[in-house]
This record gives C-alpha cells, sequence and structure tokens, in this order.
C-alpha cells in the first residue's frame, strides 16, 4: 500500500456538489478535501501527487448489472473476470455487481460459490454480486435470507427465457414475500416470456428468421405489460422492485406511474437503449446480431423517453448488462435462426465515456452523470459511501476524467474481449486519463498499471433506499 496521495486543482464533482478542490488519499481511502489553494489544502503533503487541473475528479463508476463468463444459449459471455474487469477501470468503472446464477435442482449456495470461484483473485477492481434465482422452493427460499446476511442482499428474477431462467406468477410472488422479509431486493427481467416464444415460433414459421426479427417478436407491450404485473406483485407481497434494463417508452409509463403511487419501485436502462436502436438490429449481412440483446433495442423515439425519465428521476440508474459474444462463432450461432443468436452486447468500458456525451449534448446535467453512473447504483446496492461518492471515509475509487479530450470508439482501441464495438466510429468528448482504485493506480495516464487480484469482494448491505 502506497501511503499518501493528494490530487489537486480539478473540478471535484458528486452527485450534489461541484466544487475546485484538492483531495487528500491515506491508506486506500478519502482522508479530506480542501478547496484548491487554500492554507488548509495547501497543507496536504503526499508521497504522490496528481496533477488534474483542468479536469474532472469523479468517483468511480458503479457499474450494478454485469455477466461476466456468463454461460447462456450453449456459450459463454466472452469476457472474463480478468478481462471485463481490466475494461472496466479502463472506462472509469471501479465497482462492478455481477450476477452468479443458480441453476435450476441446484442450490443458490453452489451457484454463488461458482461465482466466487470465478472471480477470485482475477479481478482488477472491486466486484459484488447479486443472485439469480431460478428454481423458487422452499430450500431456496430459506438460503436467501442466509445470503442477505452475508452481502448478497439482492436476487434476479426473470419473467422471460421459460425453461432457463423463468419464474411463474406463483414463484415470483413467494421470492417477493420473502424479501420483503429480510430486506433483499428483487430485480426483475420483465418480459412476457411465454407470449414471447409463440411469437418467435410464429415468425420463424413465416421465414423471418433474421436478427431485426429479435426486435419485433419481443414487442414493447409485452415488456409494458410484464413491468406491469411485477409491480403490482411486488404490491401484493409488500416488496420493493428495482426493474433491469428498462427500454420501452411503455414501460416507463408503469413505473412513473407506480412512483405516483408511492410505491417503492425503482428502474435501470442502459446506454444502449439511450443510444442505439432498431436501426441498428436492421443492418444487412447479418450485422444486426451484433445489437441482439433482451430486452431489445426499440425504435428511436423511444430513446427521447428513456431520457426523460432519468431526469424526472422515474428511471434511476444507468448500468451496461455486459454481456458480450463475439461476433465470429458466437453471435453467428443465430444464422438462419434469430432465437439462436446469444443476447447480449458489451458496454462496460463505454458507459462512463457515452454518459459523459449525454451531458455535451444537453441531455443530463454533470453531477446527474455521477448520480446515475455511481451514487444511486451504490445506494440502490448498499455500497454508499464506501462506493459511489468522493467523501472522507470513501474508498478511494477516484477517477481523474479529461471533458476536451476526444475519441472515436471501436474494437481497434477498447480493452473489452470481444471482436466488435456496439458503438463502432462513435465520437466522444470526454475520456478516462487516471483511475485509482482503493488510492492504487489502475491506469495511470491512459496506460494500464493494475493488476488481476488487487479487487476484492465487496459484501453489500440493503438497499439504502428503503426506511
Amino acid at each position: 500500500m502506497t501511503g499518501r496521495t493528494v490530487i489537486r486543482g480539478g473540478l471535484v464533482i458528486t452527485a450534489s456538489d461541484e466544487i475546485h478542490a484538492d483531495v487528500l488519499i491515506e491508506d486506500g481511502r478519502v482522508a479530506a478535501l480542501a478547496a484548491s489553494g487554500t492554507p488548509a489544502a495547501e497543507a496536504f503533503t503526499a508521497e504522490r501527487t496528481i496533477d488534474a487541473t483542468g479536469k474532472y475528479v469523479i468517483p468511480g463508476g458503479v457499474d450494478a448489472h454485469t455477466h461476466m463468463e456468463l454461460p447462456f444459449g450453449g456459450t459463454f459471455a466472452s469476457d472474463t473476470f480478468e478481462t471485463g474487469t481490466r475494461a472496466a477501470a479502463w472506462g472509469g468503472t471501479t465497482t462492478i455487481v455481477d450476477f452468479a446464477v443458480q441453476s435450476v435442482g441446484h442450490s443458490l449456495r453452489e451457484g454463488l460459490d461458482a461465482w466466487h470461484a470465478k472471480a477470485e483473485g482475477n479481478c482488477a477492481i472491486d466486484y459484488g454480486f447479486h443472485m439469480i434465482v431460478s428454481d423458487v422452493n422452499q430450500e431456496t427460499l430459506k438460503e436467501m435470507d442466509l445470503l442477505v446476511e452475508e452481502g448478497v442482499t439482492s436476487f434476479k428474477q426473470f419473467m422471460a427465457y421459460p425453461g432457463v431462467f423463468y419464474s411463474d406468477d406463483g414463484q415470483i410472488l413467494r421470492a417477493m414475500q420473502r424479501s420483503a422479509e429480510n430486506g433483499g431486493l428483487i430485480m426483475m427481467h420483465a418480459e412476457n416470456g411465454i407470449a414471447i416464444d409463440v411469437l418467435v415460433e410464429q415468425a420463424l414459421a413465416r421465414g423471418e428468421t433474421d436478427p431485426r426479427y429479435h426486435g419485433e417478436v419481443r414487442k414493447a407491450l409485452l415488456e409494458a405489460e410484464a413491468t406491469h404485473r411485477a409491480i403490482r406483485l411486488a404490491q401484493v407481497a409488500g416488496a420493493p422492485l428495482y426493474v433491469v434494463h428498462v427500454s420501452a417508452m411503455e414501460a416507463v409509463a408503469e413505473l412513473a406511474r407506480a412512483r405516483d403511487e408511492g410505491l417503492p419501485v425503482f428502474g435501470e436502462t442502459c446506454p444502449q437503449y439511450l443510444f442505439l436502436s432498431t436501426d441498428n438490429l436492421a443492418e444487412p449481412d447479418f450485422e444486426g446480431s451484433k445489437y441482439v440483446c433482451s430486452t431489445p433495442l426499440r425504435p428511436k423515439e423511444h430513446q427521447a423517453k428513456l431520457w426523460q425519465g432519468l431526469r424526472t428521476n422515474d428511471l434511476q440508474v444507468v448500468s451496461t448488462d455486459h454481456c458480450p459474444f463475439c461476433f465470429v462463432g458466437q453471435k453467428e450461432l443465430g444464422r438462419g435462426d434469430f432465437s439462436k443468436i446469444p443476447n447480449g452486447l458489451p458496454g462496460v468500458e463505454n458507459r462512463m465515456d457515452l454518459l459523459h456525451q449525454a451531458v455535451v449534448d444537453g441531455h443530463i446535467s454533470r453531477r446527474r452523470w455521477i448520480e446515475i453512473a455511481c451514487a444511486t447504483p451504490a445506494r440502490m446496492f448498499g455500497m454508499y459511501p464506501k462506493k459511489g461518492t468522493i467523501t472522507p471515509g470513501a474508498d478511494a475509487d477516484i477517477v481523474i476524467y479529461d471533458p476536451h479530450a476526444e475519441q472515436v470508439v471501436s474494437a481497434e482501441t477498447h480493452h473489452m474481449n470481444v471482436d466488435y464495438s456496439a458503438y463502432e466510429g462513435k465520437r466522444l468528448t470526454g475520456r478516462v486519463d487516471t483511475v485509482l482504485s482503493r488510492g492504487e493506480p489502475v491506469i495511470t495516464e491512459r496506460e494500464y498499471t493494475g493488476h488481476a487480484g488487487h479487487g476484492v469482494y465487496t459484501p453489500r448491505s440493503t438497499c439504502q433506499y428503503l426506511n
């Protein structure tokens, strides 16, 4: 552990404040802040000084939705915990919360242990776990209580993917009732998978096999219907609800209505829904397969409603749902049958930059950028103020961000272990310069100086927006 570091001359931006301040770091934590140029700041002494003049000093990003090494559709997500967390650091993200998977017929504990084994000693940045619950039974429900006690405080269920992750309404209700008692948070993939499967079968029978039909069968109305149903089941159970990867304006409307009723309902969206659309799914020569994810990309007119939801706080978090599959050999499994294309996009490296571009474009403010990408996900999943802000006592997960640097996103230069970029050729203003994880430099002036094994498992408290 290096001793003390001081970051001088930058604009410190958190969800609540913007202040020209120097930041003193000691033993991996923020020790003090003082307005730049004041005697208090001048008194900071350290072995290492970082000059942040003309740059932002922001909390490291918290990406609360990633899938490293996820088995899906007969293959695996192409990023390991090693490659994925390194890429996250390059993009200014210093904490991920990944999804451990319970397989049907197995216990939650087996799934969690398997994910610990994948991640331990391999991560460049800190990480936590949510638990995917695929098999609700009496034993599973008891295990949920134990997991909450040890810091796995959120559980994901699927209204989609019958035969794989799917839970029916009765199973969902039981899990929600349990989370109402133990303080856990249910995260919901809200799409009517039973109805979607019928539409998939009918589309394929008509010879509609191209990637664009993936978007057409997974209808926005079936996302809205499932969102509504999840909200009402949570209301019956007296439980909070977090809806993942919201993509459709009709689903945003359901969340807004529930929140207007005072229900503890939260929503997340992802950069792909804010910046991409069905135009990408329709790209010729099977290129559209690169953009197959679920919930699917929507027509462009949905984007404005998602940005509006982020401004009005009907959507609170932007995560990536990072789940990369290579075009060659993985996405290609679905040539001639869109339902066989592995679902997922790479994005863990792009989120902070894309959201800064949204600041430049006038969609959101600088503080809202930090709120939706750092502070709120940390609070939502019980890691604040250790993560998600810059304040005395917080982990020194800090990004020196150059708001004027220009970059062109490309698979040629990204660090994710995948052979394409979902944002290929996109010009962005703003770029990560230096990244500290618990005070240790992981990226130093655009050089990778981190190492696998620096990142440690982070147990979490329960959602900090409740009670």
